[in-house]
């Protein structure tokens, strides 16, 4: 059988995930992601699709974040017609994000405009917010391990990644036999809320991601420096600005909350989540049950909410958010964006960072040219919204909060297999890190791959 995959993204770079499989006559994309990042990686979202939209058959989504749903709104808007299968988590939450990122993109034209920091005299949106619903209405949930009956009499089906909400890897059975396993994101083990990473026993290829592929994570005690941070702020009457993603991050640091509380190594205090698209996200994350492991199961059971920790408010408008810059601490508030280049955050840390009352607690890593880089960096005075601002508040950072698989953890998920792969395909990640996991795929599994280029075709 004559088939080939094409990288249309997420080669030799982390974001703009796409994969285009053909075979019998039938295109298939998997994943359908925005490029972030760098403006030359961001103007290839301006770029026309290498094809016709209308011409792909159905799209096969692995998971929910931006840069791998990101551009359904777009392919949608261009032809695109097909049904958009995914689980039930990944839905929920395109539900929440995509409608989110249709307004930033009109609000980024309307700013480019009003600004005239154009690079087109009449800057548009890549898509709006109606397009996102629009793609909304293509979305197809299923559960995970069913298995789903695919065009050009192929199968396919979704198992557990660990990563975030609804993460999954696809497992793509042609009608040969042979199976190729499309990983989105890996996620890691033991830790809070969702399953670990299902174990996978044989596939003839795997595309794999390599986001870590050349770093490990810190050993840390989560739970003991929020503790810490936590008691510190009581003593003295500190104010802890968190930083943090709405989808994983800020579920996680809620679980964590909950389970000082529970053991008794925290005071309560008040706590704010200041972001609208996080709060929805929080209250998905209780719903959808198939992705709960253990732990959240039994504490469910036993009617204690892991995400819902003592003296917690959800902050539902603006007025809410501005009345907590005059409130004294301790208090905690945790907002969005993680890397503060954006959103209800950035108010706040323009509000308290020339305190010395002030904790900022970053929770994940800090992007180059982010405000949250300048403040990690030490920067003595950053700038926000044309205000030079004095940093007098308390930087701290919590270390081992990424949802990605580090390069052991990798190493140790690709052990389940009984067999090698005929080919690995490596994605998803810096060219670094994609050559470290690439001989350490080779030094000790003994795994053959590649490392494809944008654009690439290769038969399989």
């Amino acid at each position: 059988m004559n088939r080939q995959i094409t990288f249309m993204g997420a080669a030799e770079t982390v974001t703009g995930s796409k994969h285009l499989i053909e075979f019998d006559h039938k295109k298939i994309l998997v994943d359908c992601g925005l490029f972030q990042g760098p403006a030359e990686l961001r103007d290839r979202n301006w770029e026309p699709l290498a094809i016709d939209p209308g011409d792909i058959d159905l799209i096969l989504l692995t998971h929910a974040h931006i840069d791998h749903i990101g551009y359904l709104p777009k392919i949608v808007a261009d032809g695109f017609k097909g049904p958009v299968y995914c689980t039930h988590g990944t839905a929920g939450l395109a539900k929440i994000s995509l409608p989110d990122s249709g307004r930033l993109q009109e609000e980024d034209a309307r700013y480019h405009l009003k600004h005239g920091t154009a690079r087109h005299a009449r800057p548009q949106p890549l898509y709006t917010e109606a397009d996102a619903y629009a793609a909304l209405k293509l979305l197809r949930p299923v559960k995970y391990f069913d298995f789903l009956e695919l065009p050009g009499k192929a199968t396919c089906r979704w198992i557990p990644a660990g990563h975030i909400l609804g993460s999954a890897f696809i497992e793509f059975y042609f009608p040969d036999g042979e199976k190729i396993l499309m990983g989105g994101d890996l996620g890691r083990y033991d830790t809070p809320i969702i399953k670990d990473p299902c174990a996978v026993e044989y596939a003839e290829y795997l595309v794999i991601e390599s986001t870590y592929g050349d770093r490990r994570h810190h050993d840390e005690d989560v739970a003991e420096h929020l503790g810490e941070v936590i008691r510190r702020a009581v003593d003295e009457a500190q104010v802890i600005i968190v930083p943090s993603f709405a989808i994983g991050r800020t579920q996680e640091l809620l679980y964590y909350i909950t389970e000082l509380q529970q053991e008794g190594r925290i005071p309560r205090i008040p706590i704010f989540v200041d972001s609208p698209m996080a709060n929805a996200a929080t209250l998905l994350y209780n719903q959808v049950t198939e992705d709960h492991d253990h732990d959240m199961k039994v504490m469910l059971q036993e009617g204690v909410n892991p995400l819902r920790p003592e003296h917690l408010e959800f902050v539902r408008d603006r007025n809410q958010s501005k009345a907590l810059n005059s409130r004294p601490g301790p208090m905690m508030i945790i907002s969005g964006s993680g890397m503060a280049n954006g959103g209800r955050v950035v108010h706040h840390l323009k509000q308290r960072l020339s305190s010395d009352r002030t904790v900022v607690l970053f929770t994940g890593y800090q992007g180059v040219g982010t405000l949250g880089r300048e403040i990690m960096d030490g920067e003595p005075i950053v700038r926000i919204h044309g205000q030079e601002i004095e940093v007098r508040a308390t930087i701290d950072k919590l270390e081992s909060l990424s949802a990605h698989a580090d390069c052991d953890e990798i190493i140790r998920w690709c052990q389940n297999f009984k067999a090698p792969p005929k080919q690995t395909f490596i994605v998803h990640g810096e060219p670094d890190s994609q050559a470290a996991l690439q001989e350490k795929l080779r030094a000790e599994l003994g795994w053959p791959s590649v490392i494809p280029t944008h654009m690439q075709t290769i038969e399989f």
